[in-house]
């Protein structure tokens, strides 16, 4: 097979300037920076709005001139941030990659995130370029340098791309795709240990269009995707270079969207990843970039940049943005395609999905019974041993203790433990020992009761449960409460929200296989179907437009939260759920019911997948966020009820 070589279409936010004169231009800065003071509005509103090549023009014609370096006049005027991103702007490509790498290697410490990021994302040409202006600038070799800093597997994939010699050719041999794709799963998947000479070779020289095709064909042959035989098998930095390579195959704008992002997501901003980014991206793909962005984060990057930054600094990143696509609905060529994919690989990937809680190996009822009796009998409470039975018992074994509790002692279990335990860590035991149904029916009570209603609860319980799951929470509800839980929905709700609610509570969702040509004709009339993916994925084919854009645009409210959710649990229900967590507990306060809820609810199912999802997307750990966030943020969580959720998912699973 041969495919024609693609030309690359530059879609940057910043193109040269009409009318362009490289003497008014520096003569205009020279007197923005004469006298005392400067003005950094001109200066800043004229650099961004000129191509590199014409900045180069800018700085010669300075030169001659005025007889001084430019670069150097504008460190001297700037300061902070500001100053540096102005003139790295200023530099060639080349020059700034070179910069950036040298700076990566150089004082204490490597700064191992930025090589990865360098590495993984340049095209042969523009790591020639970057190694000769490194060469020019520092009069050492950028291997050599690179080299002594780093080591191991993560050393040899680093020294792989920096020859850029990555077969660029487009021609794509059919045989070769199957041979890499169970090259790769026999070096990983298929062996205990792994060959990661394999995967160095597989990944830092094939050519883009051909490890397309074998990541393709690599799913088909593992049930799983590349990325993640690369989390399981291998580690480190290792790991992460050799992720960045497969993210930048997939995407290279996707790539940098994330990089953006994690860039200037939670306390404090990593600058130098911004500016790096901001800068290197600003003539190629931002705008395709931009589109990433807003797919993936459901916001623009623009008010994201304008949220996080300020000044000068803030005013400058957003001229090289560009644009804010927050309203836009529509997708750019690339964008449109990978919203495509990631509905084709949401429609064919087949998840295991895998617990943090398992079922204890030699488990006696009778132990625990007597156990917890004691723990709660007489002046105090022995909360370690509550804790540390319950936590460590699955939902069917803490069934079997309520009994035997009963029948061996005469006691209900239940109403000790409320009268023993306090506040959340009474809600959090209580929960545990509950039966997956009438926890549900009680978070749903919870939900209604009361002055105002948990709408966010309500949709996410019920978006989220099979048919089954719902069916036995309805019936625990009218054991539990003497009412229909629609009935209770339906007086507590209105309009087309309380309409979406009684739908779901019905639990007839379809759940079988997908059919693609109703999907196709579907994804036409925009009606909800059984296989869901399938539906939205031609969605996109047909509209060029993400079926979630258009809910944020065209709807509100409850209605808009609901229809999102259920579009955000069909794509990815783990990543649904680690969205959820993060917004539980991000900000001031920590919404503790929530908490409470997701962790109980998924631990016997999937919450390992979530934890997976959560630190993908927060690149910190579950387990640690939970850890800070609720000692430092919330007062009703002790560091004891924050035993039990290291209990539920001990840290030997992250």
């Amino acid at each position: 097979m041969n495919t024609n070589v693609l030309l690359q279409v530059f879609r940057g936010s910043i193109t040269e300037a009409a009318d362009f004169d490289a003497t008014a231009d520096s003569e205009a800065l020279y007197n923005a920076m004469k006298g005392f003071g400067s003005d950094k509005e001109a200066i800043l509103e004229l650099v961004t709005s000129r191509s590199n090549a014409q900045r180069q023009e800018v700085l010669a014609a300075y030169k001659s001139s005025y007889g001084q370096d430019l670069i150097g006049d504008l460190k001297y005027e700037l300061t902070g941030n500001f100053e540096r991103l102005i003139v790295s702007l200023m530099r060639t490509p080349p020059q700034h990659d070179a910069k950036e790498i040298h700076d990566a290697v150089q004082g204490a410490g490597t700064n191992e995130r930025c090589l990865i990021e360098v590495l993984a994302s340049r095209n042969n040409q523009q790591i020639h370029d970057m190694v000769e202006a490194y060469k020019e600038a520092y009069g050492s070799d950028m291997e050599e340098d690179v080299v002594r800093e780093t080591s191991g597997h993560f050393k040899k994939m680093l020294v792989v791309l920096l020859q850029g010699t990555r077969d660029e050719s487009g021609v794509v041999d059919a045989d070769l795709v199957e041979q890499d794709a169970q090259d790769l799963f026999a070096a990983g998947e298929e062996q205990w240990g792994t060959d990661e000479a394999k995967f160095i070779m597989i990944l830092g020289s094939r050519s883009v269009t051909h490890l397309k095709m074998v990541f393709d064909q690599y799913e088909k042959i593992a049930e799983k995707s590349i990325e993640d035989s690369i989390k399981s098998e291998l580690s480190g930095d290792f790991e992460r270079v050799m992720l960045a390579v497969v993210h930048c195959i997939r995407s290279v704008s996707m790539f940098f969207a994330r990089r953006l992002y994690k860039s200037m997501k939670g306390l404090g901003t990593a600058d130098n990843t911004l500016i790096r980014i901001m800068i290197a991206r600003s003539e190629i793909d931002m705008l395709d970039i931009r589109e990433c962005f807003r797919l993936r984060y459901e916001k623009s990057l623009y008010n994201m940049i304008k949220e996080d930054t300020s000044g000068d600094y803030k005013r400058t990143l957003l001229q090289l943005c560009g644009g804010d696509d927050d309203l836009a609905g529509e997708f750019f060529p690339e964008a449109a395609q990978i919203a495509y994919k990631m509905w084709e690989q949401s429609a064919m990937t087949k998840v295991k999905l895998r617990p943090t809680l398992l079922p204890a190996v030699d488990f006696d009822p009778a132990a625990d019974a007597q156990a917890l009796r004691k723990a709660m009998k007489g002046f105090g409470t022995d909360e370690d041993i509550i804790i540390d039975i319950i936590a460590r018992r699955s939902n069917a074994q803490r069934q079997e203790i309520r009994q035997t509790f009963k029948s061996l002692l005469g006691r209900d279990l239940m109403k000790d433990l409320k009268s023993e335990l306090s506040k959340n860590l009474e809600r959090l035991v209580i929960g545990l020992m509950l039966t997956p149904a009438e926890f549900d029916a009680k978070m749903m009570r919870k939900a209604i009761e009361g002055v105002g209603t948990d709408e966010h609860a309500l949709i996410e319980i019920l978006v989220t449960r099979s048919n089954e799951g719902i069916q036995a929470m309805n019936a625990a509800y009218s054991s539990a409460y003497k009412k229909s839980l629609e009935g209770d929905i339906q007086s507590d709700t209105s309009g087309h929200f309380c309409r979406i609610l009684t739908s779901l509570v019905q639990g007839g969702r379809e759940e079988g296989e997908a059919d693609l040509e109703r999907a196709d004709a579907d994804a036409q009339v925009i009606s909800q179907q059984p296989s869901l993916c399938a539906v939205f994925q031609e969605f996109v084919r047909f509209t060029n437009k993400d079926i979630e854009q258009i809910i944020k645009k065209e709807m509100s409210g409850d209605v808009k939260n609901a229809f999102y959710a259920i579009v955000c649990s069909v794509k990815n229900q783990p990543s649904y759920f680690a969205d959820r967590l993060y917004k539980a507990m991000k900000g001031l306060g920590t919404d503790d019911r929530a908490l409470i809820r997701i962790l109980v609810s998924r631990s016997e199912v999937d919450l390992f997948n979530i934890r997976k999802e959560f630190k993908e997307t927060q690149d910190e750990s579950l387990h640690d966020f939970i850890q800070v966030e609720t000692m430092v943020v919330s007062s009703t969580f002790s560091p004891l009820t924050l035993s039990v959720w290291i209990a539920v998912f001990p840290s030997a699973y992250e």
